[in-house]
């Protein structure tokens, strides 16, 4: 079964997701080139959504760091079996490398971003501070006061290579066993089932997806413009009238189609495939499309506060079917006119090749078929009655996610 979202979303004069020489991302589309947002921005936007709106508690939500080693040695349990930082990092570093899982010694961090469950830092502190003393000695790094610089970095050197043979060769099955379980463990966590992981060092760690998030990209044609702004010294003298500081910032404003596809099996399935997995991918279900609706991306937010709601969602809950962007309605960029506004050519657009879709590959396997709008000339749910007479239109948020949820899992909205 798979769940749709299609979503228009108009921003105001903004640079919310930047390349390397810091203007807004674009790319092409009909040959024309369009406003983007990546998918990894809009990815992060919902994982914070999660958080800031309360939409998932802190057990079921995951955590990308290469920090992991610093985290797991400040936590209370190990803070409680030693005093000795170092120790505690040396100890972490080891159960770590007991299951393969490559580390730079030179700062304390994994060598890729690891993505994992929030509850598993405090699994893993807890394991680590109960065998201390088998995954770092104390006197596993004895100090030379009287060594010259060179001598104590060749012995420090020796003495982190002895400390990682020694963690695996000697590690207790049992630990090594139990960390594989924690990392393995990750996929029943709901953030990380739904945009999954991959571990270079171990690809039975790994997880694949169940939702799919497509790069935002604007409807319209791209016209970028810069905002030349200058900022005053408080402090200059008084006949002092050149600025402190000047400079560009480039930006656009642009209706965004953005494209989500949950796959409700495949996270059934990540989440274990029972009657408890069923419950939770109801819930996370839930979370997802308020949170996706909801994203915004954080870039030059404090500059811009381009802080606009979609205008148009809508969403298709189809068992047995096939997946469909409806990228493509936009091929011609939309411009605004005597038939409306952006927002609502966008939306007459959108309904119209969704309806030649239909009309072509068929709705097979349809359970839902509704959507939301910001619609004060009543434009869209015209186009929308005309084009999709069978979408449904709700009247807010809750509604439509109740109804999703009601008509994936059963049950009423």
């Amino acid at each position: 079964m798979k769940l749709e979202l299609h979503i228009l979303q108009n921003f105001a004069p903004s640079n919310l997701n930047r390349d390397d020489t810091g203007s807004p991302k674009d790319c092409e589309l009909g040959g024309v080139r369009r406003a983007r947002i990546s998918s990894q921005c809009l990815k992060r936007a919902i994982r914070q959504t999660f958080e800031h709106g309360d939409l998932l508690p802190e057990a079921e939500r995951a955590a990308r760091t290469k920090r992991l080693i610093q985290r797991v040695a400040e936590e209370p349990a190990m803070t409680a079996v030693t005093s000795d930082p170092a120790r505690a990092r040396r100890a972490v570093t080891s159960a770590l490398a007991a299951v393969g899982l490559k580390t730079d010694e030179k700062n304390d961090k994994t060598q890729y971003l690891l993505f994992i469950p929030r509850a598993a830092i405090g699994k893993l502190a807890a394991l680590v501070a109960e065998n201390l003393d088998a995954l770092a000695p104390a006197d596993a790094m004895p100090a030379k006061p009287d060594a010259d610089e060179a001598s104590t970095k060749k012995e420090k050197a020796k003495s982190k290579k002895g400390d990682k043979a020694q963690a695996k060769e000697s590690a207790d099955p049992k630990i090594v066993k139990a960390v594989t379980q924690i990392l393995e463990d990750g996929s029943r966590t709901p953030e990380l089932a739904l945009f999954g992981r991959m571990i270079t060092d171990n690809a039975d760690w790994n997880v694949e997806a169940a939702c799919q998030v497509a790069h935002g990209i604007s409807t319209n044609r791209l016209a970028m413009d810069f905002d030349f702004y200058t900022a005053v010294d408080d402090y200059q003298p008084e006949d002092t009238s050149a600025a402190g500081m000047m400079g560009t910032i480039p930006f656009n404003s642009s209706c965004f189609y953005r494209y989500l596809v949950v796959d409700i099996d495949a996270l059934v399935a990540n989440l274990g495939a029972d009657d408890a997995a069923k419950e939770q991918a109801k819930r996370t279900v839930s979370a997802f499309v308020r949170a996706a609706v909801l994203a915004i991306p954080t870039g030059k937010q404090n500059s811009m506060a381009a802080q606009n709601l979609p205008s148009v969602v809508l969403a298709d809950l189809r068992d047995h079917a096939e997946p469909r962007s409806l990228a493509n309605a936009f091929v011609r960029p939309v411009a605004p006119g005597r038939d409306g506004d952006l927002v609502e050519q966008s939306a007459t657009r959108l309904a119209g090749y969704a309806a030649s879709l239909d009309a072509v590959y068929g709705d097979r396997g349809r359970k839902e078929f509704s959507f939301i709008a910001l619609d004060p000339s009543d434009a869209v749910s015209k186009s929308f009655s005309s084009a999709l007479p069978q979408a449904k239109r709700r009247k807010s948020l809750d509604e439509l996610t109740g109804q999703l949820v009601a008509a994936a899992f059963g049950g009423t909205a």
